[in-house]
């Protein structure tokens, strides 16, 4: 019996968990270059003293959902996506560098160029400062040049490179901020091959519809192991008054 109970315990608990895997990349199906979490529940072995007769199930990530999200024209300069693979070299909140696919750029309040989500972009040497500027553009190589504030329209400056990497997708791991970084800490080093187009920015790679359906499908697991819990329950109060009556 506490078998039956102990399986169906913890197979709700995971089930739960799984739950708030699915809903937090539901929550990012709009989020600009978002890569979805990828888990899975599995089996193992209780252990100790005696042959290993209980079981229970546990729910890990198993990686990152690396495919390309939809490519949308949004006409808007500073809007920008990487042909390919590769990413964005951005600061994280801990001051270092971190990668995404997120291309919303926009000039922030002190003059610095960040993504939608304020992550400083990175340039060849550190973040992207912008001078005042009527216009800035970005071009193909990452090149960002400026008309400067009151200058002459055909005179564009160049100020400095986004920088953009393409580590091995093994050699990543994801921070609970959404960035990527190297597993081993290091610094990825700018691919100068890379390329980007400006009017255009890559969407999440979630499908809302898929995302649904899995909800609903661990709705239904969940609701089943508290259903074997609840059997269990009522199969133990039937042996027991069993054996009161036989006593």
């Amino acid at each position: 019996m506490d078998n039956f109970a102990y399986l169906s315990m913890t197979g709700a608990k995971h089930a739960l968990q799984a739950q708030q895997h699915t809903s937090h990349n539901l929550s990012n199906a709009n989020t600009p270059g978002f890569r979805a979490d990828m888990d899975q529940l599995i089996t193992h072995p209780v252990s100790g003293p005696g042959f290993d007769s209980r079981a229970y199930s546990a729910e890990s990530s198993v990686g990152w959902d690396f495919n390309p999200g939809t490519m949308q024209t949004t006409g808007r300069d500073m809007d920008v996506a990487l042909q390919g693979e590769g990413f964005f070299a951005v600061q994280g909140a801990d001051g270092n560098e971190a990668y995404t696919r997120r291309g919303d750029m926009r000039v922030s309040n002190m003059g610095l160029l960040e993504n939608g989500a304020g992550q400083q972009v990175m340039g060849e040497n550190g973040p992207i400062a912008i001078p005042p500027a009527d216009k800035v553009d970005i071009g193909d190589d990452g090149t960002i040049s400026i008309i400067p504030d009151g200058g002459d329209a055909e005179e564009l400056v160049i100020i400095d490179r986004v920088k953009m990497v393409n580590p091995a997708e093994q050699d990543l791991e994801k921070g609970d901020d959404g960035l990527f970084r190297l597993a081993d800490g290091d610094v990825a080093p700018a691919d100068a091959q890379m390329r980007l187009s400006s009017g255009t920015l890559e969407g999440s790679n979630v499908s809302s519809v898929d995302a649904m359906v899995e909800l609903i499908d661990n709705q239904r697991q969940f609701e089943m192991h508290v259903k074997m819990l609840t059997n269990a329950e009522e199969n133990d109060a039937a042996s027991s008054s069993l054996l009161r009556m036989q006593g």
